[in-house]
């Protein structure tokens, strides 16, 4: 189990790294800015802080995004802690 820490407003949920940021943040009643939840309307892109994640199919993202630490929380899998930034 990992822990996910939102930012700015300190919010902390556990994932398995089998689901979807976004979908564990559903799971624990977060309310997690989303729509398509397939990565096309970037609703749910907030800024990687700190940890890692991997994905199934690789995201719509820049290089630039990505390397600014960019994510699709309806892509992405916790491989570790994470803290994200949603603003």
């Amino acid at each position: 189990m990992y822990q996910v820490r939102l930012l700015p407003h300190d919010v902390t949920f556990a994932t398995d790294g089998e689901q979807t940021v976004l979908e564990a943040a559903l799971n624990a009643g977060i309310a997690f800015p989303n729509r398509c939840q397939v990565g096309a309307c970037a609703m749910c892109m907030c800024r990687k802080q700190l940890g890692e994640i991997r994905y199934q199919l690789e995201p719509m993202l820049t290089e630039k995004e990505q390397a600014e630490g960019w994510i699709f929380a309806c892509q992405a899998m916790a491989t570790s802690d994470l803290v994200l930034q949603l603003d």
